[in-house]
């Protein structure tokens, strides 16, 4: 028998967030569970079973995604429809409800019919549960990619709602904090006195250089490395090292750690440039920067340099203290269900 229970869930392309919530509405628990689903849906269907068997099977859960970008679907109505159903299937005892941005939380049974509302809409609800908080500028610094939304008035104030608009406007930055490929960040590097391109193989990842600064949080990273090997300070450097065409020796650990020092830099920068494209159409400029996302320490460190106020999206949230950090990683499982627990 399900219990009283209400999960928000975030199904991505390469995790599964949870954020469990109790029949008096407090947060519970959260939990993140790799989903590699350009391997197959089998991967959602492992994921959704360690779901239930975490805490059981809920009465309520309220759904967001963006895992429908994957190529294992022909399209994204091919894929919210496999992603809703497959979803439905491993919760069966469920009320499921799906966010569809604007739309606020549909029927399982309905999501097909609002596939460009439901489609990579997890960064609305996040921006929607910010904004409650006062006016910002949200940045969502995921594992993979980067959302800025401007909130102005109780609400988000995007330039546009599509992937392809987002991509435009610079709403949407293809660039996180752990399995963005280093080659993505920068084609050439200062090394050894001289510009030294970077190979084009995906040798490392901003894993490695974010490790090496060490910022990236405990746990953040759960995907298998660029060469399989551990996730040590030494296998980082060794494979920040081979981009530039070095290995890894006694009298070049120095050099790995410039190395991952700048490539931080200029993914910080490519995010600045987006925020900047983005208060140029004039909302947000000079409001407090709201950070979420396992990367957001980048975007403390971008307050910083710009003398603007930073706060958490989660600091007007009534969230048990052990799990408040937490709670900004998971920020779209936590908005969702949220939204269906205020709804």
């Amino acid at each position: 028998m399900p219990n009283d229970g209400l999960i928000g869930l975030d199904i991505g392309g390469a995790h599964l967030k949870a954020a469990w919530f109790g029949n008096d509405g407090a947060l519970l628990d959260l939990a993140q569970f790799p989903c590699p689903l350009w391997q197959g849906m089998d991967r959602l269907d492992a994921a959704l079973a360690e779901v239930r068997h975490r805490r059981g099977e809920p009465r309520r859960v309220a759904a967001t995604m963006t895992g429908e970008l994957a190529d294992l679907f022909d399209d994204r109505a091919d894929g919210v429809r496999r992603i809703v159903a497959a979803t439905a299937a491993a919760l069966p005892a469920t009320d499921l409800r799906v966010f569809a941005g604007p739309l606020g939380l549909v029927g399982a049974d309905a999501a097909a019919d609002h596939v460009d509302a439901v489609a990579s809409a997890n960064w609305f609800a996040t921006a929607r549960v910010a904004a409650m908080a006062g006016d910002g500028v949200l940045i969502d610094v995921g594992s993979t990619t980067t959302d800025i939304v401007p909130l102005v008035g109780g609400a988000p104030r995007q330039s546009g709602y599509t992937d392809a608009e987002r991509l435009d406007s610079g709403e949407l930055v293809y660039t996180g904090v752990t399995r963005t490929a280093v080659m993505a960040v920068a084609d050439a590097v200062p090394f050894g006195g001289r510009r030294r391109a970077l190979m084009a193989e995906l040798f490392a990842t901003m894993a490695d250089a974010h490790r090496l600064t060490d910022d990236l949080p405990e746990g953040a990273d759960q995907h298998p490395t660029a060469d399989g090997r551990d996730r040590g300070i030494d296998a980082s450097a060794r494979r920040l090292l081979r981009m530039v065409g070095e290995d890894l020796r006694p009298d070049s650990r120095a050099a790995a750690h410039r190395l991952a020092r700048h490539l931080a830099e200029r993914q910080l920068r490519r995010i600045e440039d987006a925020l900047d494209l983005v208060v140029s159409g004039g909302a947000g400029d000079g409001l407090p920067l709201v950070g979420a996302g396992v990367g957001r320490f980048l975007v403390c460190r971008l307050a910083a340099r710009r003398a603007v106020p930073y706060r958490d999206f989660e600091a007007h949230l009534p969230i048990p203290p052990d799990l408040r950090e937490r709670a900004g990683w998971f920020a779209p499982a936590v908005s969702v269900g949220w939204l269906a627990r205020t709804g």
